[in-house]
């Protein structure tokens, strides 16, 4: 089905929904089972380079309620990956092994580094082989995640269960006065909708917008997932990983402390009731619990902004995600509270030193009038280059907006100051329809004049439909160079 079928079959549907009743609800659960903790991946250093290994794979897993085992995908297990763990200034390096039937990608979403290890629809594992990406870390801490690439099968191979976190330290996080014990106080959150069907994942594709919307939420793969609570704050790393489904979270009664965005801490921690995140976005937030309670995180009715019809798109789904049990004694906690970086004069980014202003229009699976072509180039920039993206949404559906390479900060919302939830640094970011985004970012270190990033709708079924760009980073005496090579080919150097 198009774009423009799509749409009008929304149209239709508004006398189907009149009466406000979400057409993609979801299943209430009973909460009765631990949450599941990623294990944080084991590494070996040798000659000053941490190596991470990762091996795709098919598994099953069985979730509660199924008749029989679900066949899933996962990193070094049966569904989901282990968490990558680094420090600015580490030189890492990840072994991944393809043990699929088909060819896959691992992208490290939010990660500053070389195009040719970025991990995009370029950089393609083919099965039995191993790919060996290498760089760096020279980015302030953050919640950053590695997910699969292909292009026309990302969301497929996302929704299977490919996916993972990546946590960055630095001198401001090792000294903040914030809860870090991981997996007790310090909780990755990978908040995801499925649709079981006979005790199997179906994905499926009937012209919904923005995409399949599951009835069956999980967190970290567990459904009704239930984890105790030893200590007064608990710092919550949350992760959308969802293929479509746009999330409101919130506490009913109290409010959470953000403290960090898609690329790192916000300037100064912020109360927040309620917090929306977009496929792929990223957010920290503490919250302060009571001894003896129980407590449920919820994903309210989500505001989508003007966008056709909410009832369609999840926008009246309210469901409650993870329980919260908490101790008859809690231990003190510290914060939240963090000290500015050393890095941040250098990190710092400047709207005067701006060089250039570059306009991007999502509409009908095209961006600027263009679907995604692997041997076009959309996007030169100049290494070293502060610059202004404008990005706007054209049409009344869910779209979200993911750059590779760069953190950016969001300078206005049609002409006004952005919400506090949008401040610090970002990678992806909701579009509300018809609203004008200004993104300013800087492009560093890493040039290649044949290996491009990618910009793209989060979205993960606009994505392989097409909604995506690519963009090189480039010295100026490399103008005459730029260009696509075939997949096979390889190569590119740090500038």
């Amino acid at each position: 089905m198009t774009a423009a079928a799509s749409l009008f079959a929304l149209f239709v549907a508004v006398g189907v929904t009149a009466c406000g009743v979400s057409t993609t609800s979801v299943t209430e659960q009973e909460f009765a089972n631990e949450l599941a903790i990623p294990p944080l991946a084991k590494s070996d250093v040798e000659d000053g380079v941490r190596t991470f290994d990762l091996t795709a794979r098919k598994g099953s897993t069985d979730f509660p309620g199924q008749d029989e085992p679900t066949e899933t995908w996962g990193f070094n297990g049966a569904f989901l990956g282990p968490t990558l763990r680094a420090e600015r200034g580490e030189k890492i390096a990840v072994d991944v092994e393809n043990d699929l039937s088909e060819p896959t990608s691992v992208h490290w979403h939010g990660m500053h580094l070389p195009a040719e290890m970025d991990g995009g629809p370029h950089q393609m594992i083919e099965p039995g082989e191993t790919w060996t990406p290498h760089w760096r870390i020279d980015q302030p801490a953050a919640t950053l995640w590695y997910h699969p690439h292909p292009h026309g099968e990302t969301e497929s191979h996302v929704y299977k269960g490919l996916a993972g976190m990546v946590i960055l330290d630095d001198d401001a996080s090792a000294e903040a006065d914030l809860p870090d014990e991981y997996g007790v106080d310090d909780l990755p959150l990978i908040v995801q909708d499925k649709k079981l069907s006979d005790g199997q994942l179906e994905l499926t594709h009937d012209g919904a917008e923005p995409g399949m919307l599951g009835d069956t939420v999980m967190v970290n793969g567990t459904i009704g997932a239930v984890q105790e609570v030893s200590t007064e704050k608990v710092r919550l790393r949350l992760l959308n990983g969802s293929t479509a489904r746009t999330y409101a979270f919130e506490f009913p009664d109290r409010s959470m402390d953000l403290i960090a965005g898609d690329g790192g801490f916000l300037a100064e921690p912020a109360k927040v009731n309620r917090l929306r995140l977009a496929p792929g976005e990223r957010a920290e937030v503490v919250v302060d619990f009571t001894r003896g309670e129980t407590v449920r995180m919820r994903s309210a009715e989500v505001d989508l902004g003007g966008v056709a019809v909410p009832t369609t798109m999840g926008g009246n789904d309210s469901f409650d995600v993870l329980e919260f049990r908490a101790a008859d004694e809690l231990k003190p906690s510290p914060g939240p509270a963090w000290q500015t970086s050393e890095h941040a004069e250098d990190d710092a980014l400047d709207e005067a030193e701006v060089a250039k202003t570059r306009k991007f229009e999502l509409e009908e699976r095209e961006i600027n009038g263009e679907r995604m072509d692997m041997g076009r180039i959309d996007e030169v920039v100049q290494v070293g280059d502060t610059e202004v993206w404008e990005v706007r949404s054209n049409q009344p559906i869910p779209h979200s907006f993911h750059i590779h390479d760069v953190q950016f900060e969001v300078l206005d919302v049609d002409g006004e100051a952005p919400p506090v939830e949008m401040s610090g640094r970002k990678d992806t970011i909701y579009l509300e329809p018809n609203r004008d985004y200004r993104l300013l970012m800087r492009f560093e270190d890493f040039t290649n004049p044949h290996l491009p990033y990618m910009y793209h709708c989060h979205m993960l079924l606009h994505e392989d439909e097409g909604m995506m760009g690519q963009f090189v980073v480039i010295d100026p005496d490399q103008e005459d160079e730029v260009g696509v090579p075939p997949a096979s080919e390889g190569g590119g150097h740090e500038h």
